[in-house]
């Protein structure tokens, strides 16, 4: 597994939906079920990346493929 992994983060943004990729350390979703509470709770995602939680519609890993 590669050190960092992509996530696709789709927020609502006044009637209209943007999308945004991001990175987060692989080894921070080893503690959760669910990759939600990994973007909410992990010390090592919550330093490097601000999410706007109630405009988040939804977060999906993306693969290499979905590039």
């Amino acid at each position: 597994m590669s050190d960092r992994v992509k996530v696709r983060l789709l927020f609502a943004d006044g009637g209209d939906f943007r999308v945004e990729k991001v990175t987060i350390p692989a080894a921070s979703l080893e503690g959760y079920e669910r990759l939600i509470d990994c973007l909410r709770e992990d010390p090592a995602v919550l330093r490097e990346l601000y999410v706007d939680y109630p405009r988040l519609c939804s977060a999906q890993l993306v693969g290499t493929e979905d590039d």
